[in-house]
């Protein structure tokens, strides 16, 4: 069974196929689902969901439960890798880190609140938004002010560098050096950089004289382009909590026609109410520093909450409705069993399910534990004497967050870290991050005097950023001191070439002659000491591998057994660590294997795989450490 087909299994339910019905309705409609356990509500919301249809906001009590719930509908309808541009499950947050610390507002929300009020003003077809009280409560702009904010570019258009500079500092674009998050910018010549509020990356923009000639993504952290574009739009913070501009609900924002879906809907009004307060404590504390907007203004009240919901299309599901009695469906499903790691407790539930006429489902989180747990469940029912056939189960690569059975559509989904108490983690977006040699954030780190090595300059002494001319434009560069004080002027489209300068602790480095073989000797002495090694090493490996030496079977099914009980899922570092070491053992000449890695990023837990393999074949292990403290630990 894939994803789609459990969809339909519940696309074919009373309850959606009424929901499905009622869209065609004028008159607003209020169902109340009741009953509904574990992840099945999200599995009702995907199945009640048309790329035609009207938007749906879900509405849930807290951020964690929305983050999981967002997850579970973008595993369900296939998104995890979807671009943006393309996803039709958005994720709505509030503006601030906590909720309502006005002075501690966070770029990568905001970019989430402006991209998803921005789709809901240009998207065509079903949207749906994932959010909390929170979130809701904060006031928006305007459609029409969103419009009139938003810069529209493409390459080819003729527009003049002086104009787009205008307009960018009206928006309260910040110009810095470098960019590297949202709401900045730079200028270097005839290139403008630029961080919209509505992409996940800065875009790079080149002039031909008044013509746009280029369009390009970049990375921030290393400012190297990554993709052209023919168009982008660019859009200030909208959340800028100094703007005079009268604001609105987000409910007051989405189409009328929007199907409101809330979990306990009675407790979101409470939190609504709580969080006001909460909000006008903090405008009486920092009335001067929030620009002497009432609270009135940034955010919604309880009874505002309450009505716009009602203003639209509703649906309650939870146990907290806001009327006892309401038109709705009863659901008979019960939430996953707690098998305590016992697969026997395991084994019998899914007979008595599979004797119920149930079809077990057991939902895996990678293709990874999928094939762990077949082969867990094919060497367990083969050792008690039953065939594949004998129980009703498939075994299905798929995230949800909890499991539940669901009696009416004979239907037992359950999640493999709730069977193996694993901690299951939600993914959101989480800011901007990369990895190169040297980023930016490393160059605003770095202070005048210290030490950077060019690949092919060597090594110099950073001092400072500095505007320099290049082909008739400005443009930023670092600037390096070298012997003699030599100075070497290096774009920041260069930065790939810079690392930071690593020797031994205490240490001052020599600096390099510009110019001279110095340096070009020093690397050529290097290289062919490498070959030298590994030529040596080529020699051993090669002594080594006519040795003979014990071949480890492949893993048994009580391998898998332990290493999907571990709690947290495996980073993918530690997924190919683990994978060379078992291929190396299981080869018949001995392994040489160095393992290497910061503390607490999981080296134990790859020692703990290879040691129980070697025990699992009669072997026995002997754990070295260097203190008494660490051999307790281990």
């Amino acid at each position: 069974m894939i994803p789609s087909e459990l969809i339909d299994i519940y696309r074919k339910s009373k309850a959606v196929a009424a929901i499905l019905h009622l869209y065609g309705q004028q008159e607003r409609f209020r169902l109340q689902l009741r009953g509904l356990t574990g992840s099945a509500l999200p599995v009702i919301a995907a199945a009640a969901f048309t790329p035609s249809g009207p938007l749906h906001l879900l509405v849930l009590p807290e951020k964690v439960q929305a983050a999981y719930f967002f997850n579970d509908l973008e595993n369900l309808l296939g998104e995890q890798s979807t671009p943006f541009h393309k996803k039709r499950v958005l994720f709505f947050p509030t503006t601030y880190r906590r909720p309502y610390e006005i002075e501690k507002t966070d770029n990568t929300n905001i970019l989430s609140r402006t991209e998803v009020m921005k789709r809901i003003g240009t998207r065509e077809g079903g949207t749906l938004v994932v959010t909390y009280p929170e979130a809701l409560a904060e006031k928006v702009v305007s459609k029409a002010y969103l419009k009139k904010n938003t810069l529209r570019m493409s390459q080819g258009e003729n527009l003049s560098v002086d104009f787009v500079i205008d307009l960018l500092a009206e928006y309260n674009f910040e110009r810095v050096d470098f960019v590297v998050e949202p709401g900045q910018y730079s200028l270097r010549g005839g290139i403008i950089d630029v961080f919209s509020f509505t992409n996940d990356r800065p875009y790079r923009i080149e002039f031909f004289g008044d013509d746009i000639e280029s369009i390009r993504t970049f990375d921030p952290a290393n400012q190297l382009s990554i993709d052209r574009l023919d168009h982008i739009t660019i859009t200030p913070n909208i959340q800028d909590r100094t703007l005079q501009e009268k604001r609105q609900s987000f409910l007051s924002y989405i189409p009328k026609t929007s199907v409101v879906w809330i979990r306990d809907f009675t407790m979101a009004i409470d939190i609504i109410a709580k969080e006001f307060e909460k909000a006008e404590k903090a405008f009486v504390e920092l009335n001067q520093d929030i620009k002497h907007l009432h609270p009135d203004e940034l955010f919604s009240t309880a009874e505002e909450f309450r009505l716009e919901v009602l203003s639209h299309h509703l649906i309650e599901f939870g146990s907290h409705f806001l009327k006892k009695e309401g038109t709705g469906f009863d659901f008979n499903m019960a939430p996953q069993p707690s098998f305590n790691k016992n697969f026997d407790l395991l084994l019998q539930n899914l007979d008595a399910n599979t004797r119920s006429g149930i079809h077990n489902l057991i939902l895996s989180d990678s293709a990874k534990q999928t094939e762990r747990i077949q082969t867990i469940f094919s060497d367990l029912i083969a050792n008690r004497g039953l065939k594949d056939s004998d129980l009703n189960y498939d075994i299905v690569h798929l995230a949800l967050s909890e499991g539940f059975i669901d009696r009416e559509h004979k239907l037992a989904c359950y999640t493999d870290h709730q069977i193996f108490e694993r901690y299951h983690k939600y993914r959101i977006r989480d800011g901007f991050a990369g990895k190169q040699a040297i980023t930016m954030k490393e160059i605003y780190d770095l202070q005048p005097g210290d030490y950077v090595t060019h690949i092919d300059h060597g090594v110099g002494r950073f001092d400072g950023l500095e505007k320099i001319e290049n082909n008739g434009r400005q443009q930023e560069a670092m600037r390096l001191i070298y012997q003699n004080n030599d100075i070497l002027y290096v774009s920041i489209h260069s930065l790939h070439r810079i690392s930071k300068y690593v020797g031994k602790e205490g240490t001052v480095p020599s600096l390099n002659k510009l110019g001279s073989q110095a340096w070009n000797k020093l690397k050529s002495k290097t290289k062919q000491r490498v070959k030298d090694i590994a030529r040596d090493l080529i020699k051993l490996y090669a002594e080594r591998k006519a040795a003979e030496g014990f071949a480890f079977t492949p893993d048994t099914y009580m391998q898998h057994e332990l290493e999907a009980s571990f709690i947290y899922e495996d980073t993918p570092d530690q997924v190919k660590s683990t994978a060379d070491i078992k291929r190396d053992l299981e080869k018949s000449y001995p392994m040489d294997r160095l393992v290497c890695g910061d503390v607490g990023f999981g080296k134990t837990e790859i020692a703990i795989r290879a040691a129980f393999k070697a025990v699992a074949d009669s072997k026995q292990v002997a754990v070295l450490v260097p203190t008494t403290i660490l051999a307790l630990q281990h």
